[in-house]
């Protein structure tokens, strides 16, 4: 057994504050080389911009202590998501930072890739999670950031552990590319067959008025809750309410435009408090819907996950009819910017825009008839069990990474031998 020397962060990198900025200035909708990290694009290892929002050139040039580079790795600071990190890939170089958010730059005792797992260990987390607590708002200062300790073997050592875990990123993040494209392939089959109304047989179909718009004779324009089971919110579930290990909370950072974001923000709740508040499993063929930005209404069908889920109250659940509606159909329809923009310009607030159950349940849509419903489906249906098999194998990849993560770290095995029993194939 081998044990690496502890030492405490500040003592092998230098942490930096982000910048914040007055909401609605000095953003701009067109893209720039500076786009802005917020705290919720940070997590699980990675910092990735899912809506991104860019700074002019002008606030950029202002802001330029502010700025990250590739390898550089950020951890949110604070609120609900205090302590998940990522590490700057090379495409986000020169980015700006939140406030909400600190780079942490090595000094040259200690390697980029390695720090990002080192901080990532069940031992650093917890120490986080005790410097941030004691407050209505989890903070964590630079100064408490600093004294979070660690092992620390030679830089060789932490480079080799480094290419043994960032092997399992790898392979994720090829899993990703491969459910982004499929996703894609969905994505263009639903505006040809109900965008561009080229679907089997148009040619015999005439078009006729409606209230969104000539549509293919046959169609119709139903309200939500004209063709829904039911349109509910997710459940209210306080940080007291939190732990062990049954039931999923998924939080609206969790809902893209059409995805399912793995953030690495694992919230729980037991069978007793999913009983005692009542709450809703959600289940496959459930669309959740983000009622909060960015962008507002954004939405996913729910498949079969390694776990059970129930949902926060922000995301409203969509049940259905499927015998008028498929939801692998509405779920395609709902995220077209077009539907998207409707949603956005029914939203309302004073300090963040969102949209109640309520209006969603009165939305409109096209709806056609199911029997075109459901030959879509037929051909889009094993693209998402590809989808459901990719983030399967995305999952067990993940699990592996994080058993060995303890291992490598504690120098209780031969990297060697490690190298041999746990090599990724």
């Amino acid at each position: 057994m081998m044990c690496y020397e502890r030492v405490k962060l500040g003592e092998v990198a230098t942490i930096r504050g982000g910048k914040r900025l007055p909401v609605g200035k000095d953003f701009t909708a067109t893209e720039t080389a500076h786009p802005y990290i917020r705290a919720r694009d940070i997590g699980g290892g990675k910092v990735e911009i899912h809506d991104p929002v860019f700074l002019d050139n002008g606030t950029a040039q202002k802001l330029a202590r502010y700025t990250v580079n590739k390898g550089d790795v950020c951890l949110t600071i604070v609120g609900a998501n205090v302590g998940e990190m990522g590490l700057v890939p090379p495409h986000l170089d020169g980015a700006n930072l939140t406030e909400n958010a600190v780079k942490i730059v090595t000094n040259g005792k200690a390697d980029q890739t390695f720090l990002k797992y080192a901080l990532l260990g069940e031992d650093a987390m917890a120490q986080m999670k005790v410097l941030a607590g004691g407050a209505a708002q989890p903070k964590l200062g630079i100064y408490k950031i600093e004294t979070i300790e660690f092992p620390c073997p030679p830089l060789p050592v932490q480079r080799r552990i480094a290419g043994i875990l960032s092997a399992y990123d790898n392979l994720m993040e090829n899993s990703q590319r491969r459910i982004k494209i499929l996703e894609e392939m969905a994505r263009s089959l639903y505006r040809e067959w109900f965008v561009n109304f080229r679907f089997p047989g148009h040619e015999k179909v005439p078009r006729v008025a409606s209230p969104l718009g000539d549509i293919p004779q046959g169609w119709e324009v139903k309200r939500l809750d004209e063709v829904c089971r039911s349109v509910q919110d997710g459940d209210w579930i306080e940080t007291k309410d939190q732990g062990g290990n049954d039931y999923r909370l998924l939080q609206i950072s969790n809902v893209g435009v059409g995805e399912f974001i793995e953030t690495g923000n694992y919230r729980f709740v037991t069978q007793a408090t999913f009983d005692g508040l009542r709450c809703t499993e959600i289940k496959p063929g459930d669309i959740l819907v983000a009622r909060m930005p960015t962008p507002i209404g954004r939405a996913w069908l729910a498949t079969a996950m390694p776990w059970r889920m129930i949902t926060a109250v922000d995301v409203a659940i969509v049940r259905a009819q499927t015998d008028v509606l498929n939801p692998l159909f509405l779920a395609q329809a709902w995220n077209e910017p077009f539907n998207l923009q409707r949603i956005a310009a029914q939203a309302s607030g004073t300090t963040r825009l969102r949209i109640t159950r309520r209006e969603l349940a009165a939305l409109e849509f096209v709806v056609p008839p199911i029997e075109i419903q459901l030959r879509f489906a037929k051909f889009v249906e094993p693209q998402m069990e590809m989808i459901q098999a990719l983030r399967l194998q995305i999952q067990n990849l993940r699990r592996t990474r994080d058993l060995l993560l303890p291992r490598l770290l504690s120098g209780h095995n031969e990297l060697d031998g490690l190298v041999k029993s746990d090599r990724v194939s």
